[in-house]
């Protein structure tokens, strides 16, 4: 068998999940939310079904990133945003 690559080190935080939350109120595609956050889509369904930060209520509208698709993740977002 072939070996696994190296962890990412990326863990979604309870602001994340509001903000993934929001995303997906507001319709956008698992894909592109995943690739914004650096994680597999997989992590974008399990907030979306509540088994992930189950308790955390979605993000407002004024409060999201534009929508996607998106050519620059979530961290440069966050530093143009406090600019």
């Amino acid at each position: 068998m072939g070996t696994r690559a190296e962890p990412s080190g990326l863990a979604l935080t309870a602001q994340d999940a509001a903000l993934i939350r929001g995303m997906i109120d507001r319709g956008d595609r698992h894909h592109d939310i995943a690739a914004f956050f650096g994680v597999n889509q997989g992590r974008i369904a399990e907030i979306k079904d509540g088994s992930r930060f189950p308790g955390v209520p979605a993000a407002t509208t004024k409060d999201l990133p534009p929508k996607g698709p998106y050519l620059v993740p979530k961290v440069a977002w966050q530093e143009n945003r406090l600019r």
